[in-house]
């Protein structure tokens, strides 16, 4: 987990204070991702135990990301899914959440300025 979170890091070069949203499995809650959240200057956000509508962004991505077919090597599954989030999720699809935009329209807009009320 803490291999594909550096990776996004690499890639993407996000400012301290990103907020990072998960549930409390365990390798969440983990020595291990405290240190790598601390050290990349993260907040690191975890949702209720037991509450399923603080998790209900990433359920509702589970309910659209592409369904593995059968007999489809793992691989090929991570393939799918990377080219359904670079080219459809963030490149294709407009959600009313963001005003119509498509992802990386949003991310370079001023609209982009959200702070976390918890520290502002």
């Amino acid at each position: 987990m803490l291999y594909g979170l550096e990776a996004a890091i690499l890639q993407e070069r996000p400012k301290n204070g990103l907020i990072i949203h998960t549930d409390q499995g365990a390798q969440y809650t983990s020595h291990r991702f405290y240190e790598c959240s601390r050290n990349y200057h993260f907040i690191h956000s975890q949702s209720q135990k037991g509450d399923p509508y603080d998790n209900a962004v990433m359920e509702s991505f589970y309910k659209i990301q592409p369904q593995n077919t059968p007999g489809q090597t793992k691989t090929q599954a991570k393939l799918d899914i990377i080219n359904y989030l670079e080219i459809y999720y963030n490149y294709k699809r407009t959600p009313t959440s963001l005003n119509y935009l498509r992802s990386y329209e949003f991310e370079v807009s001023n609209e982009f300025s959200y702070r976390c009320p918890f520290f502002y």
